[in-house]
Protein backbone atom coordinates (compact mmCIF):
# COMPACT_ATOMS: atom_id res chain seq x y z
CA UNK A 1 0.00 0.00 0.00
CA UNK A 2 1.56 3.13 -1.28
CA UNK A 3 2.40 5.18 2.39
CA UNK A 4 2.76 8.98 2.63
CA UNK A 5 5.68 9.47 4.44
CA UNK A 6 5.34 13.23 5.03
CA UNK A 7 2.77 13.26 7.80
CA UNK A 8 3.27 11.53 11.02
CA UNK A 9 5.23 10.86 14.02
CA UNK A 10 8.63 10.03 12.13
CA UNK A 11 9.71 7.51 14.42
CA UNK A 12 6.83 5.84 14.52
CA UNK A 13 6.56 6.35 10.60
CA UNK A 14 10.10 4.87 10.22
CA UNK A 15 10.10 1.82 12.39
CA UNK A 16 7.05 0.68 10.51
CA UNK A 17 8.40 1.98 7.00
CA UNK A 18 11.87 -0.16 7.66
CA UNK A 19 10.65 -3.20 9.45
CA UNK A 20 9.41 -5.32 6.72
CA UNK A 21 12.60 -3.85 4.55
CA UNK A 22 14.38 -5.66 7.71
CA UNK A 23 12.28 -8.75 7.68
CA UNK A 24 12.51 -9.05 3.61
CA UNK A 25 16.36 -8.65 3.45
CA UNK A 26 15.93 -11.69 6.36
CA UNK A 27 14.30 -13.97 4.16
CA UNK A 28 16.58 -12.83 1.64
CA UNK A 29 19.96 -13.78 3.49
CA UNK A 30 18.06 -16.44 4.51
CA UNK A 31 18.60 -18.38 1.44
CA UNK A 32 21.95 -17.52 1.13
CA UNK A 33 22.63 -18.89 4.12
CA UNK A 34 20.91 -22.11 3.74
CA UNK A 35 23.20 -22.65 1.03
CA UNK A 36 26.68 -22.29 2.41
CA UNK A 37 25.26 -23.98 5.78
CA UNK A 38 24.60 -27.01 3.57
CA UNK A 39 27.58 -26.49 1.38
CA UNK A 40 29.90 -25.83 4.69
CA UNK A 41 28.47 -28.75 6.86
CA UNK A 42 27.76 -31.53 3.81
CA UNK A 43 30.45 -30.88 1.53
CA UNK A 44 33.09 -29.48 3.35
CA UNK A 45 34.99 -26.56 4.31
CA UNK A 46 36.88 -26.38 0.41
CA UNK A 47 33.22 -25.94 -0.70
CA UNK A 48 32.34 -22.99 1.61
CA UNK A 49 35.74 -20.92 0.99
CA UNK A 50 34.70 -21.46 -3.02
CA UNK A 51 31.24 -19.95 -2.31
CA UNK A 52 33.65 -17.21 0.15
CA UNK A 53 35.84 -16.44 -3.06
CA UNK A 54 33.63 -15.75 -5.56
CA UNK A 55 31.52 -13.52 -3.43
CA UNK A 56 33.63 -10.05 -4.22
CA UNK A 57 32.54 -10.48 -7.87
CA UNK A 58 28.94 -11.63 -6.95
CA UNK A 59 28.69 -8.48 -5.03
CA UNK A 60 29.68 -6.30 -7.71
CA UNK A 61 26.43 -7.38 -9.96
CA UNK A 62 24.68 -6.54 -6.95
CA UNK A 63 26.18 -3.55 -6.34
CA UNK A 64 25.59 -2.05 -9.44
CA UNK A 65 21.69 -3.45 -9.51
CA UNK A 66 21.30 -1.65 -5.69
CA UNK A 67 23.13 1.24 -6.64
CA UNK A 68 21.07 2.29 -9.87
CA UNK A 69 17.86 1.31 -8.25
CA UNK A 70 18.11 3.79 -5.18
CA UNK A 71 18.77 6.64 -7.97
CA UNK A 72 15.06 5.49 -9.16
CA UNK A 73 14.18 5.36 -5.49
CA UNK A 74 15.39 8.83 -4.85
CA UNK A 75 13.81 10.65 -7.78
CA UNK A 76 10.64 8.93 -7.89
CA UNK A 77 9.83 9.30 -3.70
CA UNK A 78 10.70 12.88 -4.39
CA UNK A 79 8.18 13.49 -7.21
CA UNK A 80 5.78 12.11 -5.40
CA UNK A 81 6.51 14.09 -2.48
CA UNK A 82 6.08 17.22 -4.68
CA UNK A 83 2.39 15.46 -6.37
CA UNK A 84 3.81 14.89 -9.43
CA UNK A 85 2.36 11.81 -10.47
CA UNK A 86 2.61 12.02 -14.34
CA UNK A 87 6.39 12.24 -14.47
CA UNK A 88 6.62 9.88 -11.57
CA UNK A 89 4.76 7.56 -13.56
CA UNK A 90 7.22 8.30 -16.69
CA UNK A 91 9.75 7.76 -14.25
CA UNK A 92 8.82 4.17 -12.99
CA UNK A 93 8.31 2.84 -16.72
CA UNK A 94 11.59 4.59 -17.78
CA UNK A 95 13.75 3.25 -14.87
CA UNK A 96 12.21 -0.56 -15.56
CA UNK A 97 13.02 -0.60 -19.10
CA UNK A 98 16.40 0.81 -18.94
CA UNK A 99 17.88 -1.22 -16.13
CA UNK A 100 16.12 -4.48 -17.28
CA UNK A 101 18.61 -3.94 -20.41
CA UNK A 102 21.52 -3.03 -18.15
CA UNK A 103 20.66 -6.86 -16.63
CA UNK A 104 21.23 -8.68 -19.82
CA UNK A 105 24.70 -6.75 -20.44
CA UNK A 106 25.49 -7.76 -17.33
CA UNK A 107 24.60 -11.15 -17.78
CA UNK A 108 26.12 -11.39 -20.84
CA UNK A 109 29.79 -9.82 -19.64
CA UNK A 110 29.33 -11.70 -16.07
CA UNK A 111 29.75 -14.99 -18.27
CA UNK A 112 32.57 -13.97 -20.14
CA UNK A 113 34.68 -12.14 -17.17
CA UNK A 114 33.63 -14.80 -14.29
CA UNK A 115 37.38 -16.70 -14.96
CA UNK A 116 39.41 -14.01 -15.36
CA UNK A 117 38.28 -12.14 -12.91
CA UNK A 118 38.81 -15.42 -10.00
CA UNK A 119 42.34 -15.73 -11.37
CA UNK A 120 42.94 -11.80 -10.52
CA UNK A 121 42.17 -12.96 -6.88
CA UNK A 122 44.39 -15.11 -6.57
CA UNK A 123 41.91 -17.95 -5.68
CA UNK A 124 43.18 -21.26 -5.00
CA UNK A 125 43.69 -24.18 -7.11
CA UNK A 126 41.55 -26.43 -5.47
CA UNK A 127 38.93 -24.27 -5.16
CA UNK A 128 39.01 -22.59 -8.24
CA UNK A 129 36.58 -25.08 -10.38
CA UNK A 130 33.72 -24.75 -7.77
CA UNK A 131 34.03 -21.24 -7.52
CA UNK A 132 33.60 -20.61 -11.26
CA UNK A 133 30.54 -23.26 -11.57
CA UNK A 134 29.13 -21.00 -8.97
CA UNK A 135 29.61 -17.70 -10.58
CA UNK A 136 28.88 -18.73 -13.87
CA UNK A 137 25.30 -20.14 -12.56
CA UNK A 138 24.71 -16.80 -10.63
CA UNK A 139 25.19 -14.70 -13.66
CA UNK A 140 23.26 -16.73 -15.55
CA UNK A 141 20.18 -15.02 -13.67
CA UNK A 142 21.59 -11.04 -13.46
CA UNK A 143 18.75 -9.58 -15.44
CA UNK A 144 16.40 -10.87 -12.67
CA UNK A 145 18.30 -9.56 -10.45
CA UNK A 146 18.18 -6.09 -11.86
CA UNK A 147 14.12 -6.11 -11.98
CA UNK A 148 14.22 -7.36 -8.71
CA UNK A 149 16.27 -4.70 -7.62
CA UNK A 150 14.00 -1.58 -9.49
CA UNK A 151 10.81 -3.00 -7.95
CA UNK A 152 12.22 -2.71 -4.81
CA UNK A 153 12.95 0.48 -5.03
CA UNK A 154 9.73 1.85 -6.59
CA UNK A 155 7.46 0.64 -3.84
CA UNK A 156 10.01 1.93 -1.05
CA UNK A 157 10.28 5.35 -3.06
CA UNK A 158 6.05 5.25 -2.73
CA UNK A 159 6.69 4.81 0.75
CA UNK A 160 5.34 0.66 0.31
CA UNK A 161 7.79 -1.30 2.14
CA UNK A 162 5.35 -4.62 2.69
CA UNK A 163 4.89 -5.72 -1.18
CA UNK A 164 8.25 -5.95 -1.43
CA UNK A 165 8.30 -8.15 1.54
CA UNK A 166 5.78 -10.29 0.32
CA UNK A 167 6.95 -10.78 -3.18
CA UNK A 168 10.04 -11.83 -1.18
CA UNK A 169 8.01 -14.57 0.88
CA UNK A 170 6.26 -15.81 -2.18
CA UNK A 171 9.72 -16.03 -4.42
CA UNK A 172 7.39 -14.15 -7.07
CA UNK A 173 8.50 -10.95 -9.37
CA UNK A 174 5.33 -8.74 -10.18
CA UNK A 175 4.33 -5.64 -12.17
CA UNK A 176 3.60 -2.12 -10.37
CA UNK A 177 0.20 -2.34 -9.10
CA UNK A 178 -0.21 0.17 -6.49
CA UNK A 179 -0.31 3.15 -7.51
CA UNK A 180 -2.08 6.58 -6.62
CA UNK A 181 -5.71 7.62 -7.76
CA UNK A 182 -4.99 10.46 -9.25
CA UNK A 183 -2.22 8.86 -11.60
CA UNK A 184 -4.66 8.00 -14.64
CA UNK A 185 -3.09 10.57 -16.60
CA UNK A 186 -1.07 10.27 -19.65
CA UNK A 187 2.42 9.82 -19.63
CA UNK A 188 5.80 8.05 -21.84
CA UNK A 189 7.00 4.40 -21.60
CA UNK A 190 10.55 6.35 -21.91
CA UNK A 191 12.21 9.88 -21.19
CA UNK A 192 15.56 10.77 -21.66
CA UNK A 193 15.41 13.55 -19.29
CA UNK A 194 13.87 11.12 -17.06
CA UNK A 195 16.48 8.33 -17.30
CA UNK A 196 19.06 11.49 -16.88
CA UNK A 197 17.33 12.40 -13.75
CA UNK A 198 18.03 8.85 -12.28
CA UNK A 199 21.66 8.34 -13.27
CA UNK A 200 22.27 12.06 -11.62
CA UNK A 201 21.64 9.91 -8.39
CA UNK A 202 21.60 6.84 -9.68
CA UNK A 203 24.95 6.71 -10.92
CA UNK A 204 26.97 7.89 -8.09
CA UNK A 205 25.22 5.35 -5.93
CA UNK A 206 26.47 2.66 -8.46
CA UNK A 207 29.76 3.83 -8.40
CA UNK A 208 30.19 3.79 -4.50
CA UNK A 209 28.58 0.34 -4.22
CA UNK A 210 30.94 -0.98 -7.18
CA UNK A 211 33.73 0.36 -4.48
CA UNK A 212 32.53 -1.27 -2.37
CA UNK A 213 32.59 -4.72 -4.43
CA UNK A 214 36.17 -3.58 -5.71
CA UNK A 215 37.44 -3.20 -2.30
CA UNK A 216 35.99 -6.75 -1.12
CA UNK A 217 37.85 -8.12 -4.16
CA UNK A 218 41.16 -6.16 -2.76
CA UNK A 219 40.33 -7.45 0.57
CA UNK A 220 39.23 -10.90 -0.78
CA UNK A 221 42.73 -11.05 -2.52
CA UNK A 222 44.49 -10.73 1.11
CA UNK A 223 42.17 -13.16 2.71
CA UNK A 224 43.29 -15.71 0.13
CA UNK A 225 47.14 -14.82 0.76
CA UNK A 226 46.01 -17.23 4.30
CA UNK A 227 44.92 -19.84 2.71
CA UNK A 228 41.37 -21.99 2.46
CA UNK A 229 41.38 -22.86 6.36
CA UNK A 230 41.25 -19.01 7.06
CA UNK A 231 38.78 -18.10 3.85
CA UNK A 232 36.27 -20.64 5.14
CA UNK A 233 36.22 -19.30 8.39
CA UNK A 234 36.56 -15.73 7.24
CA UNK A 235 33.50 -16.73 4.62
CA UNK A 236 30.70 -18.36 7.38
CA UNK A 237 31.97 -14.77 9.78
CA UNK A 238 31.04 -12.86 7.09
CA UNK A 239 27.61 -14.34 6.07
CA UNK A 240 26.76 -13.66 9.90
CA UNK A 241 28.01 -10.09 10.00
CA UNK A 242 25.87 -9.40 6.70
CA UNK A 243 23.18 -10.82 8.36
CA UNK A 244 23.89 -8.39 11.74
CA UNK A 245 24.20 -4.97 9.70
CA UNK A 246 20.56 -5.30 7.73
CA UNK A 247 18.64 -3.35 10.13
CA UNK A 248 21.49 -0.33 9.93
CA UNK A 249 21.05 -0.89 6.32
CA UNK A 250 17.75 -0.56 6.25
CA UNK A 251 17.36 2.17 8.21
CA UNK A 252 19.45 4.05 6.31
CA UNK A 253 17.50 3.15 2.81
CA UNK A 254 14.59 4.38 4.95
CA UNK A 255 15.86 7.03 6.13
CA UNK A 256 16.58 7.78 1.93
CA UNK A 257 12.68 8.05 1.32
CA UNK A 258 11.71 9.42 4.11
CA UNK A 259 14.18 12.77 3.58
CA UNK A 260 13.43 12.53 -0.37
CA UNK A 261 9.59 12.70 -0.13
CA UNK A 262 9.72 15.39 2.53
CA UNK A 263 12.51 17.15 0.75
CA UNK A 264 10.17 17.16 -2.93
CA UNK A 265 6.72 18.54 -0.08
CA UNK A 266 9.15 20.98 1.22
CA UNK A 267 9.09 19.74 4.72
CA UNK A 268 12.94 19.84 5.68
CA UNK A 269 12.13 20.22 9.61
CA UNK A 270 10.88 17.10 9.36
CA UNK A 271 14.34 15.36 7.53
CA UNK A 272 16.24 16.51 11.04
CA UNK A 273 13.31 15.15 12.86
CA UNK A 274 13.69 11.57 11.07
CA UNK A 275 17.63 11.92 11.20
CA UNK A 276 17.19 11.35 15.54
CA UNK A 277 15.04 8.87 15.19
CA UNK A 278 16.89 6.36 12.87
CA UNK A 279 19.84 7.47 14.91
CA UNK A 280 17.91 6.58 17.90
CA UNK A 281 16.40 3.14 16.25
CA UNK A 282 20.50 2.63 15.20
CA UNK A 283 21.42 2.93 18.94
CA UNK A 284 18.77 0.23 20.41
CA UNK A 285 18.97 -2.46 17.29
CA UNK A 286 23.12 -2.18 17.35
CA UNK A 287 23.51 -3.51 21.07
CA UNK A 288 20.72 -6.24 20.43
CA UNK A 289 22.72 -7.80 17.94
CA UNK A 290 25.86 -7.52 19.36
CA UNK A 291 24.82 -8.74 22.59
CA UNK A 292 23.34 -11.96 20.68
CA UNK A 293 26.89 -12.50 18.59
CA UNK A 294 28.66 -12.50 22.21
CA UNK A 295 26.10 -14.72 23.24
CA UNK A 296 25.70 -17.31 20.55
CA UNK A 297 28.67 -16.59 18.32
CA UNK A 298 30.09 -20.33 18.52
CA UNK A 299 26.36 -21.61 17.98
CA UNK A 300 25.87 -19.57 14.98
CA UNK A 301 29.01 -20.02 13.67
CA UNK A 302 28.51 -24.03 13.77
CA UNK A 303 25.55 -23.63 11.56
CA UNK A 304 28.36 -23.54 8.57
CA UNK A 305 31.94 -24.73 10.40
CA UNK A 306 32.83 -27.93 12.44
CA UNK A 307 34.19 -26.83 15.79
CA UNK A 308 37.47 -25.83 15.89
CA UNK A 309 40.34 -24.57 18.05
CA UNK A 310 42.72 -21.07 17.69
CA UNK A 311 44.00 -21.45 13.72
CA UNK A 312 40.80 -23.63 12.89
CA UNK A 313 37.72 -21.87 11.10
CA UNK A 314 35.93 -21.72 13.75
CA UNK A 315 38.68 -19.50 15.35
CA UNK A 316 39.57 -17.16 12.59
CA UNK A 317 35.74 -16.46 12.36
CA UNK A 318 35.18 -15.94 16.39
CA UNK A 319 37.52 -13.36 16.26
CA UNK A 320 36.18 -11.50 13.32
CA UNK A 321 32.81 -11.82 14.58
CA UNK A 322 33.88 -10.26 18.41
CA UNK A 323 36.18 -7.71 17.28
CA UNK A 324 33.37 -6.10 14.23
CA UNK A 325 30.33 -6.56 16.21
CA UNK A 326 31.39 -4.17 19.07
CA UNK A 327 31.37 -1.07 16.16
CA UNK A 328 27.90 -1.89 14.83
CA UNK A 329 26.39 1.37 16.34
CA UNK A 330 29.56 3.25 14.30
CA UNK A 331 28.49 1.44 11.19
CA UNK A 332 24.85 2.70 12.17
CA UNK A 333 25.69 5.90 12.58
CA UNK A 334 27.42 5.79 9.04
CA UNK A 335 24.67 4.37 7.50
CA UNK A 336 21.95 6.73 8.76
CA UNK A 337 23.63 10.12 7.73
CA UNK A 338 24.73 8.36 4.17
CA UNK A 339 21.19 7.64 3.63
CA UNK A 340 19.90 11.44 4.57
CA UNK A 341 22.36 12.58 1.88
CA UNK A 342 21.67 10.46 -1.16
CA UNK A 343 18.13 11.30 -0.12
CA UNK A 344 18.46 14.67 -0.23
CA UNK A 345 20.38 14.42 -3.48
CA UNK A 346 23.83 15.36 -1.74
CA UNK A 347 25.71 12.77 -3.93
CA UNK A 348 29.17 14.73 -3.42
CA UNK A 349 29.29 14.49 0.23
CA UNK A 350 27.11 11.30 0.05
CA UNK A 351 30.52 9.82 -2.31
CA UNK A 352 33.07 11.45 0.10
CA UNK A 353 32.26 9.37 3.46
CA UNK A 354 31.71 6.67 1.05
CA UNK A 355 34.92 7.04 -0.96
CA UNK A 356 36.55 7.66 2.95
CA UNK A 357 35.50 4.73 4.37
CA UNK A 358 36.30 1.97 1.62
CA UNK A 359 39.84 3.56 0.63
CA UNK A 360 40.85 3.74 3.93
CA UNK A 361 39.54 0.10 4.97
CA UNK A 362 41.61 -1.68 2.24
CA UNK A 363 44.81 0.59 3.04
CA UNK A 364 44.95 -0.08 6.49
CA UNK A 365 44.27 -3.64 6.06
CA UNK A 366 46.98 -4.38 3.76
CA UNK A 367 49.45 -1.30 6.15
CA UNK A 368 48.26 -3.48 9.55
CA UNK A 369 48.93 -6.90 8.28
CA UNK A 370 52.43 -6.73 7.85
CA UNK A 371 52.59 -5.81 12.07
CA UNK A 372 49.66 -7.86 13.21
CA UNK A 373 49.16 -10.07 10.62
CA UNK A 374 45.34 -12.03 9.76
CA UNK A 375 43.60 -9.88 12.54
CA UNK A 376 44.25 -6.57 10.28
CA UNK A 377 41.61 -7.66 8.11
CA UNK A 378 38.66 -7.53 10.94
CA UNK A 379 40.40 -3.79 12.41
CA UNK A 380 40.05 -2.29 9.25
CA UNK A 381 36.34 -2.47 9.29
CA UNK A 382 35.80 -0.85 11.99
CA UNK A 383 38.46 1.91 11.70
CA UNK A 384 37.03 2.40 7.78
CA UNK A 385 33.15 2.75 9.60
CA UNK A 386 35.12 5.71 11.54
CA UNK A 387 36.86 7.60 9.08
CA UNK A 388 33.70 7.48 6.97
Amino acid sequence: MVKNLTEGKPLKLLFFFALPMVIGNFFQQLYNMVDSMVVGKFVGEDALAAVGSSFPVVFLAVAIAAGLSMGCTVVISQLFGAGQIREMKTTISTALIALGVIGLAIMAAGELAAEPLLKLLGTDADIMADSLTYLRIYFGGAVFLFLYNTLNGIYNALGDSNTPLKFLMVSALTNIGNEPAAANKKFSLFEAGAARRIARVGVPSMLQQSIVSLSMMFMQGLVNSYGKVFVAGYTAATKIDTLAMMPNMNFSNAMSSYTAQNIGAGKEKRVVQGYKACLLMVLIFSLIITGIIYLFGPQLLSLFLNSGSEGSAMGYGLKYMKTVSVFYVLMGLMFVGNGLLRGAGDMGAFMLSSMSNLFSRVAIAYLLAHFIGASAIWWSIPIGWGIG
